[in-house]
């Protein structure tokens, strides 16, 4: 198809901001949403149109989205840790204002909608192995649960409405611009920490697996979705390849502060012990293909961090 126009939800955010850029990059015009909670207005690229608004008020989201022919809905509040607190306002946002922009998109005339979907969606795996989209979907925190409604109501309206619909399971994300939050992002958080001459804190046993994908990585895949023949379906984006919170611990140790030694804290509920993607999927339909690899980017992670720190 031949998109012309575009709206980035989250717009001025960790990942939807490089997928912005990206956009702008390939000649499309780029309308960002996003209410500034997380985002910062500076990290949108020049040549995007900004609207500040969230995605819960349809006078917002109908005002972005005029004129628009496919949307990436990547604004959420992200917080496995908070939500299970918080499960009330999670579902505001993740489930109540997906179903808000899914609302106008069934109006709007849109082709295609693009959701960045979560890891969180799956079922605990008692071994560190590469879960299929087949992996059983019962999540262990409300973020997740809100992440799986939401795929499945974007299916269902898009399929009443007309238009395409991709659901994206981004798993754990790094890269610049990740904002510090005490929730979200281990490689930030530990970074951090050891710039300030702390010990990163390790939840649990610290042997838990994650899967670490590449900010650039991901937006490829998402600009993948819109641009490939694909529809009704899900796919999983990460590096394929999984890494233990002990592993990236004393990786950043060893290059930030030799000598510091990790500090085991109690586990935290609702929090997947294991989770690494099987991309095959992401390959056949996307031509997914991740390249970076955590030990090559680990220095312009740790560059941008000093930087905002201004250490």
């Amino acid at each position: 198809m031949d998109y012309r126009r575009v709206l980035v939800t989250g717009g001025a955010g960790f990942i939807g901001s490089h997928l912005v850029g990206r956009l702008l990059q390939e000649g499309l015009q780029v309308v960002v949403l996003d209410n500034l909670s997380v985002g910062k207005r500076e990290n949108v690229p020049k040549g995007a149109e900004f609207v500040l608004g969230d995605v819960r008020d349809s006078i917002a989201v109908s005002t972005a989205i005029a004129g628009v022919d496919a949307v990436f809905h990547l604004a959420a509040k992200v917080s496995i840790r908070a939500s299970v607190a918080g499960f009330y306002e999670d579902a505001e946002t993740n489930l109540m204002g997906t179903l808000n922009v899914l609302r106008v998109c069934a109006s709007a005339g849109i082709r295609k909608f693009i959701y960045a979907s979560s890891m969180a969606v799956y079922a605990d795996s008692a071994k560190p192995v590469p879960l299929p989209e087949t992996h059983p979907t019962v999540p262990i925190s409300p973020y997740g649960v809100a992440k799986l409604a939401s795929e499945r109501y974007a299916m269902l309206v898009a399929a009443q409405s007309g238009f395409q619909a991709v659901a994206l399971r981004y798993f754990n994300t790094y890269g610049p611009r990740q904002t510090f939050t005490p929730y979200v992002g281990v490689i930030t958080i530990f970074i951090q920490r050891l710039l300030r001459g702390e010990p990163p804190l390790i939840f649990g046993d610290g042997e838990q697996c994650r899967d670490f994908v590449y900010v650039g990585d991901v937006v490829e895949a998402t600009y993948r979705a819109l641009v490939c023949p694909v529809d009704g379906e899900v796919c999983n984006i990460g590096s394929g390849v999984g890494i233990s919170v002990n592993q990236i611990a004393a990786l950043l140790c060893a290059r930030l502060g030799p000598g510091i030694e990790p500090q085991h804290v109690p586990a935290h509920p609702g929090e997947l012990r294991n989770s690494i993607a099987d991309i095959s999927k992401a390959k056949q339909l996307l031509g997914y293909e991740p390249h970076a690899r955590l030990s090559e980017k680990i220095d312009e992670i740790i560059a941008w961090n000093r930087e905002v720190m201004g250490t």
